[in-house]
């Protein structure tokens, strides 16, 4: 039922999003990885039943299988803000952007936290498919080759970054409120 209300949620912000601001790629890249995201967590659900004995299938098949969507969706978070950063980066080196009646300062400022708040997904990102890959089966990469205080490591940082961004998030939202 949590993958259906999921999928609904994830169907409905995307109705309502303003799609002018987003070009091609960006919509693709997140419904995709949306789409990775939503398959991921009835195979992760699948799993933990085989584990417990509440299904008698391979649940090994049903780890590496969500393990691999979880890759899927951290790769196509990573294209998607690489895109973005570049994009942004463009936009602030643009001839129109030196005029400050182009781009005013608080546009300029606009900018460069979305590229700050991209790098720090990237960040993120890159933390999590380390240990994604870490947790696929031996032979893949560098599957099962990392030490635990690693395998922490990422996950920490990434959660920290995470942290980070949704404490920085709530402030300018705090200083934008009258």
């Amino acid at each position: 039922m949590a993958a259906l209300s999921g999928l609904a949620s994830a169907l409905e912000s995307y109705r309502g999003r303003d799609r002018l601001e987003e070009d091609v790629f960006v919509r693709c890249v997140s419904v995709l990885g949306n789409l990775a995201d939503q398959l991921y967590y009835p195979c992760e659900h699948v799993a933990w039943a085989a584990d417990a004995r509440i299904l008698r299938v391979d649940s090994a098949w049903w780890w590496t299988l969500s393990t691999a969507f979880w890759g899927l969706s951290l790769l196509l978070g990573i294209a998607r803000s690489l895109w973005m950063v570049v994009k942004l980066r463009k936009q602030l080196r643009s001839p129109m952007a030196a005029f400050t009646s182009q781009l005013p300062w608080s546009k300029w400022r606009s900018v460069e936290a979305q590229i700050q708040s991209e790098v720090l997904t990237l960040l993120s990102n890159l933390a999590d498919l380390a240990n994604a890959v870490h947790w696929l089966p031996p032979g893949v990469l560098w599957a099962g080759r990392f030490p635990p205080w690693l395998v922490g490591l990422l996950g920490t940082v990434s959660s920290l970054l995470s942290v980070y961004q949704a404490v920085q998030a709530g402030g300018q939202g705090d200083a934008t409120t009258p």
